[in-house]
Order: structure tokens, then sequence, then C-alpha cells
């Protein structure tokens, strides 16, 4: 089904009280059952927004970040290194709000106060559990005051009509068999900001990792259709953690499985455009990805599995810009300590001219 648009915003999302989260878990774990609700939880339809306490205009050009900040766990780090970045807008996936793994904070509204700027946020699951294994592992006997997990565009600009895009509510994550009972599916949030005096789309993106490179393609048709239904044919940026693995999750995984992908191709890792179509799909929709990215893998090294190949899975994709400056950030702290499992990624838009 196409991907569905949210425009209504507020100031704090409603929560789902820990009975509620509970009796879900406890139930049913069948799609029909996800599919009521995912249609019946409010905060998966609806934007948090606060507004910057002391707004600036963007010039004719803007530095762009998008980072994957796993959880943000690292709060006062993580400030630090986006506020290195000179970022008129920064586009974030994985950030918590409420969760045991991270403190039970509002981990988007926290970088925000950290960074002096406005926010809108979005929930892409609402957590009924305390997240992987090792999670579950480190905080058994606790609970999520909330159990938020979603995506944010933050800026200390004037950012207007914030749109949730959801993806998918097939509830792939509901009964269990990836590890994590969830209710939602992935999103993208999108917002519109006045670049020289034009209206330009940017948007952070999160597309599903248990996945293959034809539901990835498919994923970036709903996308594109969604941003032309927003704002058609205006100019555009759209960063996100696409996980271009270049093969199926299967795949990979299989017993010498990534071992006999990269002996058929050594390159597909950093190069995964020959095996995602869905780099195609944006060509065809009129976006570039080769002027706003560098050649930098952005995923990180944890500690636990140091063995496993680096590869690209983070993008910018632009329509009628001038993209320039493109580079990966290492996503490392002031003792050179991973402060997430992706680098981010900067670069700098201006007009067509």
């Amino acid at each position: 089904m196409p991907a569905i648009l949210f425009h209504e915003t507020c100031p704090a999302l409603p929560e789902v009280p820990l009975e509620r989260r509970q009796a879900i878990l406890a139930g049913a774990g069948d799609p029909d059952t996800h599919g009521w609700l995912h249609d019946e939880i409010a905060a998966l339809r609806l934007i948090e927004v606060a507004t910057p306490p002391a707004p600036v205009e963007i010039g004719d050009t803007a530095r762009i970040v998008f980072w994957n900040a796993e959880r943000g766990r690292h709060p006062d780090q993580a400030a630090a290194l986006l506020a290195a970045q000179g970022a008129a807008v920064i586009l974030l996936c994985e950030l918590d709000q409420g969760m045991a793994r991270t403190g039970q904070r509002h981990t988007a509204r926290d970088l925000a106060d950290r960074l002096g700027q406005g926010y809108a946020y979005a929930v892409e699951f609402l957590e009924l559990g305390l997240g992987d294994h090792r999670e579950r592992q480190l905080h058994a006997g606790e609970h999520n005051a909330v159990g938020f997990h979603g995506g944010a565009i933050l800026s200390a600009c004037p950012v207007s009509r914030p749109a949730l895009i959801r993806l998918e509510r097939e509830g792939r994550w509901f009964g269990g068999n990836r590890g994590e009972r969830r209710v939602g599916g992935r999103i993208a949030q999108a917002a519109t900001v006045s670049l020289a005096g034009t209206e330009v789309v940017v948007a952070a993106v999160h597309f599903e990792s248990h996945s293959d490179p034809d539901h990835r393609a498919g994923q970036m048709r709903d996308l594109l259709d969604a941003i032309e239904r927003y704002a058609p044919g205006a100019p555009a940026i759209l960063g996100g953690d696409f996980n271009t693995a270049s093969a199926s999750r299967e795949a990979l995984h299989a017993p010498g499985g990534m071992e006999a992908l990269l002996a058929e191709d050594p390159d597909r890792l950093m190069q995964p455009m020959r095996h995602e179509p869905m780099f195609e799909v944006a060509r065809a929709g009129g976006y570039d990805w080769e002027r706003c990215n560098d050649d930098r893998p952005t995923q990180r090294i944890r500690r636990d599995d140091a063995s496993w190949p680096l590869g690209r899975i983070d993008w910018f994709f632009a329509r009628g810009l001038d993209c320039r400056d493109p580079v990966t950030i290492p996503a490392v702290g002031e003792h050179g300590d991973p402060i997430s499992d992706h680098d981010a990624l900067a670069v700098t838009i201006g007009l067509t001219r």
C-alpha cells in the first residue's frame, strides 16, 4: 500500500500507559491485531514540534547533516559532534523517548535543548520490550517509561509544514520473530525550509534493516511518491539510513554468506548501486547521489563484532539542488570511543543555477 502522510502536530506526543503496553505484549502478535493497533495509537500519526528559542534565517546555502544516532545514548558527546558541523538542519533517526536503555530521556528534545534548536519528532515504533538482546540483558527487570523510538528534524532556522511519512503498516516487527516486539514501522519525516526565498524539502529517512534490495526499492518508490504528494516538483534533499547492504539479510548472515558475496563483488558494500535497484528508482525520480556523498563507509565497528566488514548504508539523495563538500563524520567522542554504530553525513546545498 502507498505510504501514508500525516500532518497534525502537537506539543507533546500522547503516551501509551505501561499497563496498556503490557497487555499488548501479552496478547496476539498477528498482522490483523497490529493493523488496528497501528491505527488506534495516536502517537503513530502525530508530530511533536517545538520551535527554536531564537530563530535564525538560512542564507543562500545551507549545511545539512544526517545521522543515525543509535538510540541517542550519548547526549553530551552527540551534541558536541553536531554543534561542530554548523548545520542549518539536522536530520536524525533512531532516537528514544522514555526507554530504559537511554535513561528514560527524550533524546530528541535533549539534543535540541543542548543545541538551542527547535525540533519535530515522530515515532517509528512503540517498543513493547527493552530492545535487542544486549539491551534486554543490561536492563533486565526494568521497564520503559514511554517506549517511543523515532526520528527527528532539528534546526535553529524556521521549519514549516512538518509531515510524517509512514512507509509501512504490515507489522513485521510485531510478532517477535525478529527478536523484538514493536508496534509501528519505518518512517520518513519531512519539512520545508526557505533557501534564498525558495521552499526546499528536507527529510530524515529510515529504511528497513531486515530486508532485501527489492523491498528497499519498493520503499524508495513509496517515499518518492509521498514526497511528490507533499511538495510536487520542489527541490529536495533526503538524508537517511537506507540500509543498502547489497543483498538480503538472510544471504548476508547465512554461514559463509558474506564471504561468498564479497568474492563475487569485493566492492559491493561500499558501491551497492549494482545490487540495489533503489538507486535507479531514485535516478528515475530526478534524484542524484553522486554529488552529495563521499566514498567513506558509514558503518562503525562495534567492539563485540570488529570482524564484520564495513559498508556505506547511509546516503543523501538530492533533487534540484547544487550539492558540494560532502563528508562522512566519525561518530566518536573526545577519547575516540564510538557514540553510535553509524557515522554522520554532511553536505552543503544551494539552489541550482
